[in-house]
C-alpha cells in the first residue's frame, strides 16, 4: 500500500524469481569469503558439522518465520512488525540498521574482489601476496575507488526496482554463480595433495569442539542466510498467496549450505595441495588463494574466473542489502524509489570510507571496550549481536506476542504444512533458549573473557 492506500505494491514475475533473489541474498561473501575461512579457523570439520546442524534447526526456523511476517504484512521490516502488534516495530528496525552497516563494509570487501579481478587480468599479483594485500587494503585512495565502484553497480541494480533489477540480475548471476563454482571445485579437489584438505574439512575432530565453535556458526548462519536482517521479510512482502512458503524455507537455506560446502570444496583442499594454513582468517581469499592460483596450471584464468564468482555473489547479496532500506523509506515515508536509493547508497559510501580507512590511516582508532577497528567492529557488532538478537526477538515475537495459530495458518494458506508440530517447538522453545545462550556467549567472550 502507498500512503494513499492503494494497493500498487510490486511483486515478483515467478516462484523462481523470487527463489533465486532469496537464495541470491543469502549466496554471498558469507559463503566464499567468510565460511571457508571460518571453517579453517575453526577446526575444519567440527565447524561445518555444528553449522549443518544451526541450519537445520535454526536456519529453517527463521527463515520461515521471516517469510510469514513478510507475506502477511506485505510491508517492510518495521512496519510489518507494527502492523501484527502495536509498538513492536523496533525488532524490524534492529533488522534494517544491521543490513545497513553490513552493507556499508560489505561493499569495501566487494570492492577489493573488484580490484584482484582488475589485478588477476592485468597479471599484476606478486608472489609475496601478504604484502599486496596489506598494502592495497592500507591505501588511502585506491580501495575507496573499488568501493565506489562496488556501490554504484548496487545502486543502479536497486534503482531499477524488483522485477526489471533485482529478479533479472538474480536470475543471471545466480546459476551463472553456480557454473563457475563447479569448475573451481572440479580444478581444486583433483590438485595434488588436495586429500589431506578434504580429510580436514570433512573429518570432525570433535576435541576441537568449543563454545567459540558454535558461536562462530550461528554468527555465519544468520550473516549468510540473511537472516534477522529484514531481507528476507522485504523480500517475503512481494509474495503471492499461492506461494509455497514452507516449501521456500527449506530450498533457500538448502543452496545458501550447498554453496558455502562447495566454496569449501573450491579453497580448503587446494590450500593444503600447496601447503598453506587454512587459519589464514580473513585473508585467506585474498592473500593465500592467489598463491594457489599462481602454482596452478592456467592459474592466472583459474583466479579471475574465481573472483568473477566472488563478485556475482557479492553483488546478489549486496542488492538485497540495500533494498531492506530502500523498501523501508519508501513505505514508511513516501520516498521515489530512485531518490531513496540515491540517498542512501551516498550515506552507505561515506561510511564505508570510514570502515575501508580503519586498515590505513585509522587503524590506531579503536572503540572503546570492542578494541576492534571500525570495520572489525561493524562486523562483530552486525554479526554476534544485532543479527541474533533480532532472530530472537522474531521467535519469541511469533511464539509469545503475536499469534503462532495465525503465523501458522499464512503457512497453510499456500499448501500442506506437514512439519508444523516440529516448527512450532523450534519458533516457541529451541530457538530461543539456543540464540539467547550463544548471545551471552558472545558478548562475555568479546566484553570479559
Amino acid at each position: 500500500m502507498d500512503q494513499n492506500g492503494n494497493n500498487n505494491r510490486a511483486s515478483w514475475g515467478s516462484s523462481f524469481g523470487f527463489l533465486m533473489a532469496a537464495a541470491g541474498s543469502a549466496v554471498g561473501l558469507g559463503n566464499l569469503w567468510k565460511f571457508p575461512y571460518l571453517a579453517g579457523e575453526n577446526g575444519g570439520g567440527i565447524f561445518v558439522l555444528t553449522y549443518l546442524i544451526i541450519v537445520i534447526l535454526i536456519g529453517f526456523t527463521m527463515m520461515l518465520g521471516e517469510m510469514v511476517i513478510g507475506r502477511k504484512t506485505q510491508t517492510d521490516a518495521f512496519s510489518a512488525y507494527d502492523k501484527l502488534k502495536k509498538g513492536w516495530g523496533w525488532i524490524g528496525g534492529v533488522g534494517i540498521l544491521a543490513a545497513f552497516l553490513i552493507l556499508a563494509f560489505y561493499s569495501v570487501v566487494g570492492g577489493w574482489v573488484l580490484k584482484y579481478i582488475v589485478a588477476g587480468i592485468l597479471n599484476a599479483i606478486p608472489a609475496d601476496t601478504e604484502t599486496y594485500f596489506g598494502a592495497f587494503i592500507s591505501a588511502p585512495v585506491e580501495p575507496l575507488i573499488y568501493h565506489g565502484i562496488f556501490m554504484l553497480a548496487t545502486v543502479l541494480i536497486v534503482a531499477r526496482g524488483i522485477t526489471a533489477g533485482i529478479e533479472r540480475a538474480s536470475k543471471f548471476m545466480m546459476p551463472a554463480l553456480f557454473v563457475l563454482l563447479i569448475i573451481s571445485v572440479v580444478r581444486s579437489v583433483t590438485l595434488p595433495g588436495a586429500a589431506e584438505g578434504l580429510a580436514y574439512y570433512l573429518k570432525p575432530d570433535f576435541s576441537a569442539f568449543s563454545p567459540q565453535v558454535v558461536l562462530a556458526a550461528i554468527g555465519q548462519v544468520f550473516f549468510s542466510l540473511s537472516l534477522g536482517m529484514g531481507i528476507i521479510i522485504t523480500y517475503g512482502s512481494y509474495l503471492g498467496k499461492e506461494e509455497d512458503l514452507a516449501k521456500d524455507a527449506i530450498v533457500v537455506p538448502a543452496i545458501d549450505t550447498m554453496v558455502a560446502l562447495l566454496a569449501g570444496f573450491a579453497i580448503l583442499p587446494a590450500v593444503f595441495a600447496f601447503g598453506l594454513s587454512p587459519t589464514q582468517g580473513a585473508g585467506l581469499l585474498f592473500v593465500t588463494l592467489p598463491q594457489v592460483f599462481a602454482a596452478m596450471p592456467l592459474g592466472q584464468i583459474f583466479g579471475i574466473l574465481f573472483f568473477l564468482l566472488v563478485l556475482f555473489a557479492a553483488l546478489t547479496s549486496s542488492i538485497s542489502l540495500l533494498e531492506t532500506s530502500i523498501t523501508y523509506t519508501v513505505d514508511r515515508f513516501g520516498w521515489q524509489r530512485k531518490n531513496s536509493v540515491v540517498i542512501v547508497g551516498l550515506t552507505l559510501f561515506v561510511i564505508g570510507i570510514l570502515a575501508s580507512l580503519s586498515y590505513g590511516v585509522l587503524g590506531d582508532f579503536k572503540l572503546p571496550f570492542l578494541d576492534l577497528v571500525f570495520f572489525d567492529a561493524l562486523d562483530w557488532i552486525t554479526s554476534y549481536i544485532m543479527l541474533p538478537l533480532g532472530g530472537l526477538m522474531m521467535s519469541i515475537f511469533i511464539g509469545w506476542i503475536w499469534n503462532i495459530d495465525e503465523a501458522v495458518d499464512e503457512v497453510k494458506s499456500s499448501s500442506p504444512f506437514h512439519l508444523e508440530a516440529l516448527w512450532r517447538f523450534l519458533i516457541r522453545w529451541f530457538a530461543p533458549v539456543a540464540i539467547l545462550i550463544v548471545l551471552i556467549t558472545g558478548l562475555y567472550q568479546q566484553l570479559i573473557g
